[in-house]
């Protein structure tokens, strides 16, 4: 079958292979297979096959089924189902009905398939193959009364009959009990009893089915119906003592007067203590015993009655546990006055026994739990009196005293008796102090500080604690007391150093996996109570170390911002104040890792929740804002700003994106990109200055995404925000060599309210190192100069300005570039500022005539220099027309101009043929 698909064999084929190949793997798959096709399956649709063979493939499938089950390669339904499969064969043959042996192997299976189901909790199925069984049965009764046999075999054939049909009726009550029929089950089980007569070895068996009906339906609360099975199986065990235990029959009335009690312990009182009185008669027992006491607990029985039969129990020999739990039943009960009276029997009974300290701690304990101090106070005292002269616990029960002890000192510290408690803790030392000490003392020793802190008695607070550090020096709880010592005494040095080792012991613990505060506290609990100790007492330095350990560990996001809210708020005003210094530096440095924390925990927080919750906005509102002061407060450390403007930007993410939102980004990302870019100006080696520089067109166009934003929500026709943008841009593409910087500068050619002085920083930055693009500065400064001329308003002093650097763009070094502009250009541009010059004599800058006077003569030199004596005097020539226009500075230059002419022209004169060498 591992080869071959059984899904296309017929049902015949799948038994043959399921029991040739039982090792399949798809056994399962083919029970269920042969199950489910049973139902479809008569005799008629297997006529191919004679009786014989399906009688032998029946008889053949069951015993495979019995066989696998032993050795566990099928469940219990599967046996189930495959007996149910055999069952059905068996019966399609009409042999199988025809001879007595035939007709009870049938019987057999049927009953053995019912119980199957019964067992597997199928009662119904299971019915189907009882009621067989029962068809069969009462053909081989008609059959045998038919029959030839002598009276002696009939009799015997009869028993045989019963003795099945007993078998039936008893799988019928369980399938009946399975299936809620109360009436059908019991009538089974009356006809099972009837037959006892017939059958007593079958007591046993019957009394114990009785009694787990009676279990089951208890189970289930069904009372009546519980006491009805457990009276039956008490009566079935009386017809038959010989083979009954008079522990059993105990057993069953302790069980129906425990389901008298369950049903109405006042209604069925009397029928509960009758149960449970025959019980003890049957058989006398500390259970029964016991039971009879809780039941006399539930009436009204005198204390003389209850505390006879609490004296009864101590006369079978039982245990000194089971004494006590007499004893705690009584108290529980408030029949103080017997369960005290029981208690001091119970410690003269067992005065010799090894055992007595138990009874004599729960004396204790219990005078304790009923406020009966000044009593339990002698009993503790007697204990220690003992454990001093020679008659001491047990070890085990040592620890237990201690227990209660402290249990009661702590009710006292519960309602602030601090002196109190430390009355019990003193036992506890006292006993210590007879007794070894062991790893509890530790523990004492803190809770006694603990009360000292509360009393205000620092010296006793600080020698227990120093006793408990000697013992325990590693216990969290220790450092803590002294941390709270060290507040308290307003020691801030020491306070600072346990809050600290407190921590190392922390993280030490959790990273051993040895959490001591797994079960009853944290360390985010500790640092918690830390930090409000120290900030309630004054002590500023040790609450933020505490409350910074409490935002490291905790993994609470509401705590977390909590804790760094405070911290905020006592950090802030006092950096504020601090002179600039590496001290206010490392504080500063210390305020953005607490930001970072921030920004690491509200994403956790809104995880769950609706991405839009108020509180969490509210969060992100306040750090971000924080984050913007802080940034403010930095000015004269650019690259600590920009991290705090960075992080204002990013916590506003968690802000809805309205217009204040925008605005704030906005900011934030434009001074960022400003001060990578002025780092990336600075940047000591390439690798650097690329960093800063990419991180700074990162900035940038995160920045213009949300100028786009902002410009749809008003008017921002007066915010310089996208040219900043386009300046840092091509700035960082200029010094980058960015192949793409032509295409990225002609969509800037084409914006229509480009500015003259954008145009000019733009020619700037061209020519800035490492960047060198003259024909972009030129292309720029043309613009520009051509702007300045546009304007209505015209500004002498910016357009002699822009004239002057775009002179000194095509004149390096006083020498005319030809290459990047012709001469001809270079002319109209002198001729352009003569006429401005002529326009505007009173406002054009007298400076700048002289420097275009004096530009103008070198390149008339350089010319005659060159041979091209036509064009220097030209040049020459121009000169002397700016000299017309200089205003004080004339009468210091006219005379040597006019000299250096004349000595130019005379030379001109003698090389006249030059002209003709010219152009």
């Amino acid at each position: 079958m591992d080869d071959v698909d059984f899904q296309c064999m017929d049902f015949k084929e799948i038994i043959q292979n399921l029991i040739v190949k039982d090792s399949s793997p798809v056994i399962h798959e083919a029970i269920d297979r042969l199950f489910m096709d049973i139902a479809n399956i008569n005799r008629e649709s297997m006529a191919e096959i004679q009786d014989a063979q399906v009688e032998e493939m029946a008889i053949n499938l069951w015993n495979w089924a019995v066989t696998k089950r032993v050795v566990l390669v099928i469940s219990k339904e599967e046996k189930a189902k495959l007996r149910h499969v055999a069952c059905k064969l068996l019966c399609m043959c009409e042999s199988s009905s025809t001879s007595e042996e035939a007709i009870h192997r049938r019987i057999l299976m049927n009953m053995k398939t019912g119980k199957g189901w019964v067992d597997v909790g199928n009662a119904v199925i299971a019915d189907e193959f009882f009621q067989a069984a029962m068809a069969g049965l009462e053909q081989l009764y008609a059959k045998l009364m038919q029959s030839s046999f002598t009276e002696t075999q009939v009799t015997v054939q009869k028993l045989t009959i019963e003795r099945n049909l007993f078998k039936v009726l008893s799988y019928q009550a369980e399938s009946a009990i399975a299936q809620d029929d109360f009436q059908r089950a019991s009538t089974c089980i009356m006809r099972c009893k009837d037959m006892l007569m017939r059958f007593p070895k079958m007591t046993e068996y019957l009394l114990i089915l009785c009694y787990n009906f009676g279990v089951e339906t208890h189970m289930l609360n069904k009372y009546e119906e519980s006491c009805y099975w457990l009276s039956q199986s008490f009566d079935i065990g009386k017809m038959d003592k010989n083979s009954v235990e008079p522990e059993m029959l105990a057993k069953i009335l302790r069980l129906l007067a425990t389901v008298y009690l369950d049903w109405n312990d006042r209604e069925y009182y009397d029928k509960a203590l009758s149960a449970v009185n025959l019980a003890n008669k049957e058989h006398l027992s500390s259970a029964g015993l016991f039971l009879k006491i809780k039941i006399l607990l539930k009436g009204e029985t005198a204390n003389e009655e209850l505390l006879e039969a609490c004296i009864e129990i101590l006369h079978l020999d039982v245990s000194l546990d089971i004494c006590m739990s007499i004893a705690k039943l009584l108290m529980d009960t408030e029949r103080e006055f017997v369960g005290f009276h029981f208690l001091k029997i119970i410690c003269e009974h067992f005065k010799s026994s090894e055992n007595i300290g138990k009874a004599l701690l729960l004396h204790i304990d219990i005078l304790l739990q009923k406020k009966e101090d000044l009593l339990a106070k002698e009993k503790i005292e007697e204990i220690i009196v003992g454990q001093e002269t020679g008659r001491p616990l047990p070890t085990g029960l040592i620890g237990c005293l201690h227990n209660i002890l402290w249990k009661r000192a702590y009710r006292s510290f519960q309602v602030h008796n601090y002196n109190d408690a430390l009355h019990w803790y003193c036992y506890s030392v006292r006993i210590y102090e007879s007794d070894q000490m062991d790893m509890e003392f530790p523990k004492l020793k803190r809770n006694m500080a603990s009360c000292y802190l509360h009393l205000k008695q620092l010296d006793k607070a600080k020698e227990a604690v120093e006793e408990a550090e000697n013992l325990d020096p590693g216990n969290i709880f220790t450092q803590f007391y002294l941390f709270k010592i060290a507040v308290m005494e307003g020691n801030s040095d020491r306070a600072l150093q346990a809050i600290t080792t407190l921590e190392n012991l922390l993280t030490t613990e959790a990273l051993e996996g040895n959490d001591p505060l797994a079960d009853t506290s944290s360390p985010v609990k500790i640092f918690s109570l830390a930090a409000q100790f120290a900030l309630e007492n004054g002590q500023q330095v040790a609450g933020e170390k505490a409350l910074e350990y409490l935002a490291q560990y905790s993994e609470d996001p509401e705590q977390i911002f909590t804790a760094l809210k405070c911290l905020f708020r006592l950090l802030v005003p006092k950096v504020s104040e601090m002179p600039e210094s590496e001290n206010k530096k490392k504080e500063m440095d210390r305020l953005l890792t607490f930001l970072n924390t921030v920004l690491l925990k509200l994403p956790q927080s809104f995880l769950g929740e609706d991405s839009t919750s108020d509180s969490r906005i509210n969060e992100a509102h306040w750090f971000r804002k924080i984050a913007w002061n802080l940034a403010v407060q930095c000015s004269k450390d650019p690259v600590t700003m920009r991290e705090f403007y960075i992080l204002s930007y990013k916590l506003s993410q968690f802000c809805p994106s309205d217009q204040v939102i925008l605005i704030a980004q906005k900011t934030c990302l434009l001074i960022a990109a400003s001060v990578d870019l002025e780092q990336g100006r600075k940047a000591s080696t390439a690798f650097d200055q690329t960093r800063f520089l990419n991180r700074a067109l990162e900035q940038v166009h995160k920045c213009r995404d949300i100028w786009n934003l902002l410009k749809e929500t008003g008017d921002f026709s007066n915010d310089p925000c996208e040219t900043l943008l386009l300046l840092y841009e091509f700035e960082i593409k200029a010094k980058m060599n960015d192949p793409l910087l032509d295409s990225f500068l002609e969509s800037v050619w084409e914006l229509p309210h480009l500015e003259s002085k954008t145009l000019e920083i733009i020619a700037i930055l061209a020519m800035e190192m490492p960047a060198y693009y003259p024909s972009i500065a030129l292309k720029a400064l043309k613009k520009a100069l051509l702007l300045h001329k546009r304007k209505e308003s015209f500004d002498v002093l910016k357009y002699s300005n822009c004239l002057h650097n775009l002179i000194n763009l095509l004149m390096p070094n006083g020498v005319p570039n030809t290459k990047l502009c012709p001469l001809e250009e270079l002319w109209n541009y002198f001729e352009d500022a003569l006429n401005h010059t002529v326009s505007h004599t009173d406002g054009y800058p007298e400076t700048e005539i002289l420097w275009l006077m004096m530009m103008s003569w070198n390149i008339g030199i350089y010319m005659y220099g060159k041979g091209k004596y036509v064009s220097a005097e030209k040049w020459c020539g121009l000169t002397l027309r700016f000299l017309d226009h200089l205003g004080s500075l004339k009468r210091i230059y006219e005379t040597q101009i006019n000299t250096l002419y004349s000595e130019l022209v005379e030379a001109l004169h003698k090389n006249k043929d030059s002209v003709f060498y010219e152009e």
